[in-house]
């Protein structure tokens, strides 16, 4: 039985100089270049040690959040889906995406109408998450639960909490019957039926964490939440992120993941 977090490929993307300049919600200063560089080099280094070939994309100077290549397209072992991100300025990445994902999936799609970023898709072994907010619509949410629908997964729309950027900044997978929420978003009710790990009150910015086979990558300065992550037995590699999380961004944004031949 595969299970949602079993990968042996990914598609990253090294950082240009501009991502210093990348987006975010809430102000703050410019992460350094360098921080940014070997933040980076230590993650796709840790997907390798977990068992995943890694494509290594060129940067992108004139998209500063090309790194975050899971926000405009999907994978599945099956297909990839080149999705509409909301903010204006991250338009065209797909297009740069799109000779490599073609090169690697027989069946490629497109987000017909609408708004949708891969930040809030979080898919589960029965069902595919699609969070509502600033970033995906309900057009776009709908269009992408047609669109995964017709590849014979459940999708399921879901009404976030209006504080949370993304689905994938405020709930992660642990395992195939677990996730890891901020208290804020488990309130919702969004996964109800599976078992939540409540993130520990002052650290819902380490929410992100990426499960990649036997292994769960967090953030290095998130103490609480590793001491839940090894007290439900989870095997923990801690990763310095603070530069990236400046630009609102955690570990699953920068790869597309997968289980491929």
């Amino acid at each position: 039985m595969s299970h949602p977090y079993q990968f042996n490929r990914a598609i990253s993307r090294r950082p240009g100089a501009s991502v210093v300049k990348g987006l975010r919600a809430g102000g703050g200063p410019d992460p350094s270049l360098e921080g940014v560089l070997a933040e980076h080099a230590a993650y796709v280094a840790a997907l390798e040690a977990a068992g995943l070939a890694v494509t290594l994309l060129d940067p992108l100077e004139d998209f500063p959040d090309a790194i975050f290549v899971e926000d405009p397209a999907l994978v599945f072992p099956d297909c990839a889906i080149l999705l509409n991100p909301g903010t204006e300025s991250r338009a065209g990445e797909g297009a740069f995406l799109r000779p490599t994902l073609a090169a690697m999936f027989e069946t490629v799609l497109d987000l017909p109408e609408g708004h949708a970023d891969g930040g809030d898709v979080l898919a589960m072994d029965g069902a595919v998450y699609i969070g509502l907010s600033a970033r995906t619509d309900r057009t776009g949410a709908e269009a992408l639960a047609r669109l995964l629908e017709g590849t014979g997964r459940k999708a399921v729309v879901a009404e976030t909490p209006p504080s949370v950027l993304h689905l994938k900044t405020a709930s992660s997978i642990v395992d195939e019957e677990t996730i890891l929420a901020t208290r804020e978003l488990a309130a919702s009710g969004v996964y109800k039926g599976y078992r939540v790990l409540e993130i520990p009150a002052g650290e819902e910015a380490g929410a992100n964490v990426l499960r990649v086979n036997d292994t769960i990558l967090a953030g290095s300065r998130f103490p609480r939440i590793l001491d839940l992550l090894d007290g439900h037995g989870a095997k923990v590699v801690c990763l310095e992120n603070s530069e990236i999380e400046k630009i609102d961004a955690g570990f699953t944004c920068m790869s597309l993941r997968w289980f491929g031949g």
